[in-house]
């Protein structure tokens, strides 16, 4: 066979195309859909030994985006590239360019939420809170998703002719009954966008709202759960809970503790001018206290009343139980040595005896 056989062979046409143009196309559809995965492969590689030796924002972000990329993206561009070659019918070229732009979003949706995923566990990694600030990423995370997605489909719309403005105007007619339909979800899922970003309390923290306290567990897109003190779980809505006083005792730095003490009104005055010093002496004893006063307070009903307050410098609840019980023993070890004694209800009776008839003075 001669090569002027060979050209007219080529010049033959098959299904609207000669033969050299499907030649062409199929070379042309191989050579890329083989060239793209080693390509990626080789990048991928490249990037792992360069972010194992210099972990850079850039390099990282890389990598995820290389790794975000699909064979069924990397079809859809050898198949555009190959398509270029061919004549292909308006209806059979409409197909096939819809289905090319709806794996080309995709991929373009799979990559910025890749992306936000990144973005979010570097945040998560860097976070002083730790564990206890995941449930607010984890709302930021799915918030973020959603609005990629949203705006992947968007565009897609948008290459695909479709002029989303009235799109958008219709769905937002039929979106204000829907929103009126689920305002209480969606109060709960901007409450819970509001938690996230304001961190008005985290996981771990302990809450007292209302007559309601626990300590926080879960933070989710719709409620939050409490472990309360006697053990049962508290679930409360977002939006409820945003409306209501919260108390964060979780961001408690130190704590102000006050107490009475009342002793009995038989006590000698040197004495009762000795107590102060005594509860002042008690609570300077005591790691982790700051001492702020001590006085005779009042004279109350059945004894002299003595008031101190004092600040202990750690938030936890045991530890300040812990240092009132030191301070309490302390006192009495103080006042039995001292011979001062403790006052508690007690009421006095007074009898009068008349003389008896017929006598007199």
């Amino acid at each position: 066979m001669n090569l002027e056989s060979l050209g007219d062979l080529g010049q033959t046409v098959y299904y609207g195309n000669t033969l050299a143009a499907w030649v062409k196309a199929i070379l042309t559809f191989v050579l890329w859909f083989t060239v793209l995965p080693l390509a990626r492969a080789f990048v991928a590689r490249r990037l792992q030994k360069d972010v194992a030796r210099h972990p850079i924002a850039f390099l990282l972000m890389l990598r995820v985006l290389i790794d975000a990329t699909t064979r069924l993206f990397m079809l859809a561009v050898a198949s555009y590239l190959a398509m270029r070659w061919l004549e292909v019918p308006p209806r059979a070229d409409r197909y096939i360019h819809v289905a090319i732009l709806v794996v080309v979003w995709w991929q373009v949706g799979r990559w910025l939420s890749a992306a936000t995923k990144h973005l979010i566990e570097m945040r998560r990694g860097h976070d002083v809170a730790g564990a206890e600030g995941a449930a607010s990423l984890n709302i930021l995370r799915f918030v973020g998703i959603v609005l990629v997605w949203t705006f992947a489909f968007l565009m897609l719309l948008t290459n695909l002719g479709i002029k989303i403005g009235p799109l958008l105007a219709g769905l937002g007619i039929g979106g204000v009954a829907i929103a009126l339909a689920v305002q209480n979800v969606l109060g709960d899922l901007f409450a819970s966008l509001s938690i996230a970003l304001d961190k008005p309390f985290r996981v771990g923290d302990f809450l007292v709202i209302g007559d309601e306290k626990g300590t926080v567990e879960q933070i989710g897109i719709k409620s939050t759960r409490l472990r309360s003190l006697s053990g049962e779980q508290i679930v409360m809505s977002n939006g409820d809970l945003l409306k209501s006083r919260v108390r964060n005792y979780g961001l408690l730095y130190e704590r102000r503790a006050s107490f009475s003490i009342g002793i009995v009104f038989e006590t000698p005055v040197d004495r009762i001018r000795e107590v102060p010093a005594l509860i002042e002496a008690a609570v300077r004893a005591q790691p982790k206290t700051r001492f702020d006063r001590a006085h005779f307070a009042s004279f109350g009903d059945y004894a002299l009343v003595f008031e101190a307050v004092y600040f202990v410098l750690d938030a936890q609840y045991n530890t300040y139980m812990d240092i009132q019980q030191a301070i309490n023993l302390q006192v009495m070890d103080e006042f039995a040595r001292r011979g001062i004694e403790f006052a508690y209800p007690t009421t006095k009776q007074f009898t009068v005896t008349q003389a008896p008839a017929g006598e007199s003075d």
